[in-house]
């Protein structure tokens, strides 16, 4: 085999079975050898999507997302999405070709220097000879699926991608995390058996985070939360791992009416943060709750403190709390569920009689679709109303980067998810500003004949910037966006495209049919005036 054959085989070995990416020369050994190996190869219309798609990859299958880049500009621009999965926390091997490795040291166009590029927002970045091929490839996918789950970048030299290899034995490391050794870690003046402290605490509460979600513990904080009667709050990017109908759900936190959420929580004496990822916080830490870290990795950023620390499998030190359980519901069902009714309330303030608010926009697209629907959304203001609004029911249903947060986000990861999961409703919340930066993946979406349900909210301007404008008093200035007609648009990229501006002509447009090979492109003209009350 040559080397690009070792590397499409070992990413099969590891059940991975697309590659996305805008390839260039340096890539021709590598396509071709993807091709015979009867891999699914998905051209985006820029390297920076084709990164995004790669990353909800990551995220929907547990497996690294693979993204493919050329030299010089190609590199540059996939740059953005490596960081994405970086601060994410998701797994990635991401592959730039490169010139040949005796002009890299003297040449200079189109020549970057990609260790130094990626390595700030990498687990690793090296590159790969015939003699190092195999070893690299088995480094890679281990360090990338480690705790916590992040990006490797992989350089190809066009003398080497084409080069007989080496090192050509196909021998995967172990991939899925086996339980490891329970490790507790107290501070001097804090209690190390947290089932006495659970039972001392009058109102203790559990805050999910990214790691529950990754790590499948979504079966054994359900039996937790039932069996001690402890509310749950969720990180946005772990909605579903607990479904938001169960009676312990106490909402998403930094999200839409991210005070009561942190109302709330003051109001707890106990904090169980489990796989709590401080990653996520979009506002500092708030609390003085004494905190329990529970996760697969020590809480080495301090971003919150933590008196005592359970390291190790969180679905295993989860269960083993419950079955230490004795003793009477903490919080009656009752009692959660009237801060649920207080967080629905302060949900809608701001909501304007006449107008289609963006929680219409919302409410209308959760009630026309099937409870298992896959919703992808963007970021900007109305990230914010679906991170606490969107009602979801299982792990991994929802699609956000809410680490690096990059605009652009839902559209590519909407077209992932259409990709694994055909049979699926899949829906793309986006704003204007957001669909501008990734439009042409339209035309990718309906080339596959993939039909994602697209909403694009459309306000004309960059609405948290210009709301931070109104605050200090300043006029909206370099905030407003042209409008867009958006079924041109959809019609120009083989979409179907509507625009409504009431909730009403909204719920006719979800209650018609809608074409199933290619997407619907939704322009919901909203007024804007809710996101001021909320934020």
């Amino acid at each position: 085999m040559n080397v690009s054959e070792v590397m499409v085989q070992y990413l099969k070995a590891a059940g991975i079975g697309h590659i996305f990416g805008y390839p260039g020369d340096p890539n021709v050994e590598f396509m071709e050898a993807a091709r015979r190996a009867g891999m699914q190869f998905v051209l985006g219309r820029r390297e920076g999507t084709a990164g995004l798609m790669a990353e909800a990859y990551g995220f929907l299958t547990g497996r690294p997302g693979v993204c493919m880049s050329t030299l010089g500009p190609g590199s540059s621009n996939l740059v953005n999405a490596v960081a994405n999965a970086w601060l994410d926390r998701v797994p990635m091997i991401a592959i730039s070709g490169q010139i040949e490795r005796k002009r890299e040291q003297t040449f200079t166009h189109q020549v970057l220097d990609h260790k130094r590029i990626f390595s700030p927002v990498s687990k690793w970045a090296t590159h790969v000879a015939p003699d190092t091929v195999g070893i690299v490839m088995r480094k890679a996918l281990r360090t990338a699926m480690a705790e916590r789950p992040g990006p490797v970048h992989i350089t190809t030299h066009a003398d080497v991608v084409g080069a007989t290899a080496l090192d050509d034995a196909i021998a995967l490391p172990p991939l899925a995390a086996l339980p490891s050794p329970l490790q507790i870690i107290a501070a001097e003046h804090a209690a190390a058996d947290i089932p006495k402290r659970v039972r001392a605490a009058r109102r203790p509460a559990i805050l999910a985070g990214i790691a529950a979600q990754r790590t499948g513990a979504h079966g054994a904080l359900a039996r937790m939360a039932e069996t001690l009667g402890v509310p749950v709050v969720v990180a946005p990017m772990a909605k579903g791992v607990l479904a938001e109908d169960h009676p312990y759900y106490a909402g998403t936190l930094d999200m839409a009416c991210n005070a009561l959420v942190w109302e709330f929580l003051k109001g707890c004496d106990l904090l169980l943060a489990v796989g709590f990822d401080a990653v996520e916080l979009i506002k500092p830490w708030q609390l003085a709750v004494p905190t329990v870290h529970i996760d697969a990795t020590p809480n080495i950023d301090q971003i919150y403190p933590a008196d005592a620390e359970l390291v190790g499998d969180i679905p295993a030190i989860l269960e083993v709390i419950t079955a230490a359980w004795k003793g009477e519901l903490k919080w009656e069902r009752a009692e959660v569920s009237g801060h649920r009714e207080a967080l629905r309330a302060g949900y809608y303030a701001g909501r304007v009689e006449g107008k289609l608010n963006p929680t219409d926009v919302v409410d209308r697209v959760r009630e026309a679709m099937p409870r298992e629907t896959i919703a992808a959304t963007d970021v900007g203001s109305h990230k914010l109303l679906v991170g606490q609004g969107w009602t979801t029911y299982a792990p991994r249903s929802v699609l956000m980067t809410n680490g690096l947060s990059s605009m652009g986000y839902s559209l590519p990861a909407a077209i992932t998810a259409k990709l694994l999961h055909p049979g699926t409703p899949v829906v793309c919340f986006v704003g204007d500003g957001g669909l501008a930066m990734v439009q042409g993946e339209l035309r990718l979406a309906s080339s596959l004949g993939l039909d994602p349900l697209v909403v694009v909210f459309c306000d004309n301007s960059l609405n948290r910037i210009e709301i931070k404008q109104e605050h200090r008093r300043y006029p909206s200035w370099g905030t407003l966006i042209e409008p867009t007609d958006i079924p041109q648009l959809a019609h120009s990229m083989a979409c179907e495209g509507v625009t409504v501006d009431s909730a009403a002509s909204l719920a006719r447009v979800l209650a018609g049919a809608r074409p199933k090979d290619r997407p619907l492109v939704i322009g919901a003209r909203i007024d804007p005036s809710q996101y001021r009350a909320q934020f």
